[in-house]
């Protein structure tokens, strides 16, 4: 049984203290042999961010301090897989907690599992999507563009961090780092592709939601 949580727009800050809350509780429990607390898909939505993973290249982001500060938008160095990225208004963002042992899954699996939901959800909308070589997320091709990026944190078969799909997403923000490590890739949000703006944010949302769930039923 999975819940869903929504916590809406939260900084980035609060909801990254309230994911490693949850995870370190996930893991101590585990390890006491306790499995009272449930799997989680939890929905929210940041204000303008950029987030490097612990891999990262900080050279991947274009701006200094004081730009930043300009421009309203903040910085983290996470604990998550993965290099740079934007998260901001119109956006979906998703953090599970899950043991994936629930599931039998490994991690390169549960990121397949990420994946496949994301590109199920889109399916659903006329966009066709898939996945590119040596690169994690959900891509469009011809030329190669990123809508969904991914990057997780694992330990003991506990996830947190997660996945972020671009809808309505100001896409001018990417112009400012080297997504996800890639000088030679675009991005895109449904509302690109579509050529207006999606009006059904929370519906997108709850779609995904379900096309998750499917994954891990």
């Amino acid at each position: 049984m999975i819940d869903i949580v929504h916590w809406g727009r939260i900084p980035y800050s609060e909801a990254w203290q309230k994911q490693t809350a949850l995870f370190q509780a996930r893991i101590e429990a585990k390890q006491q042999g306790e499995n009272l607390l449930p799997d989680l898909l939890i929905s929210c939505e940041h204000n303008p961010v950029y987030t490097l993973g612990k891999n990262g290249m900080i050279n991947n982001l274009l701006l200094g301090n004081n730009e930043l500060e300009q421009k309203g938008v903040e910085f983290f160095k996470t604990d998550r897989g993965g290099d740079i990225t934007y998260h901001g208004p119109g956006q979906i963002v998703i953090y599970p907690i899950l043991d994936l042992e629930h599931f039998g899954l490994g991690l390169k699996a549960y990121i397949n599992c990420l994946e496949e939901a994301v590109i199920s959800f889109l399916k659903n909308r006329d966009i066709q999507a898939g996945r590119l070589d040596g690169a994690t997320g959900v891509w469009l091709q011809n030329p190669a563009r990123k809508i969904c990026a991914i990057g997780v944190r694992c330990s003991r078969y506990i996830t947190m961090h997660g996945l972020a799909l671009n809808i309505n997403t100001d896409l001018n923000y990417f112009r400012f780092i080297n997504p996800c490590g890639f000088v030679d890739k675009g991005v895109t949000s449904l509302q690109a592709e579509l050529g207006g703006a999606v009006q059904d944010l929370n519906l997108c949302r709850d779609e995904l939601m379900q096309e998750l769930k499917k994954q891990f039923s």
